[in-house]
């Protein structure tokens, strides 16, 4: 008999994957926002060298909100975008992967080096809810004047604090403080600045 993980919760699994919760991604209303970005991302891709403006319209209505004199270079993968907040003069170069089921908040003039990963979806560590599908999510942030060399990946409930560094290739498991230079795997701050 199949464990009914939801049993007295009413709610639906995009109520419950707003709100944080364990849900179930295998639903039609999630997979449609997730075409919907789709969608919007292969525009905005297909507009960026000829249409530049019209491709800003599109960037914008992809994502939750993006600041002035935003530059992201295509492509770019999300989840479902609208979970992504981008401050003013920020900088992302080619490959972004954003799975925004939390939201993802990148502040103002970050640097975004070429395929990096941040990731907010979470799964459970016991076998039988991860085989059953359940999964959940936590919020990243990165704050003002972060870079992130290429090839980083921010794991789930991440925070990155202002004027950080984080070396190419670093896989960020915990929250780096502000102003430092953090490198490997795990993430370590090696020096102050």
């Amino acid at each position: 008999m199949p464990t009914d993980y939801f049993a007295g919760d009413s709610r639906t699994q995009l109520e419950r994957m707003l709100a944080g919760d364990l849900y179930i991604a295998d639903d039609p209303q999630i997979a449609e926002r997730q075409r919907h970005a789709m969608r919007l991302a292969a525009r905005y891709q297909a507009l960026f060298v000829d249409g530049p403006e019209e491709a800003r319209s599109v960037l914008g209505e992809l994502l939750g909100a993006v600041g002035e004199d935003v530059e992201v270079r295509p492509p770019l993968y999300v989840d479902y975008g609208s979970n992504i907040t981008i401050g003013a003069r920020t900088f992302v170069n080619y490959h972004l992967t954003a799975l925004d089921v939390a939201a993802i908040t990148i502040g103002e003039d970050c640097q975004i080096g070429p395929n990096v990963q941040l990731l907010t979806p979470t799964h459970p560590l016991e076998p039988q809810p991860r085989r059953d599908k359940l999964e959940a999510a936590r919020p990243i942030t990165l704050g003002n004047n972060v870079w992130l060399g290429g090839g980083v990946i921010v794991c789930p409930g991440v925070t990155i604090g202002d004027n950080s560094v984080i070396g190419a290739g670093a896989v960020v498991t915990k929250d780096i403080p502000a102003n430092v230079v953090a490198v490997g795997n795990p993430a370590r701050p090696v020096r102050d600045l």
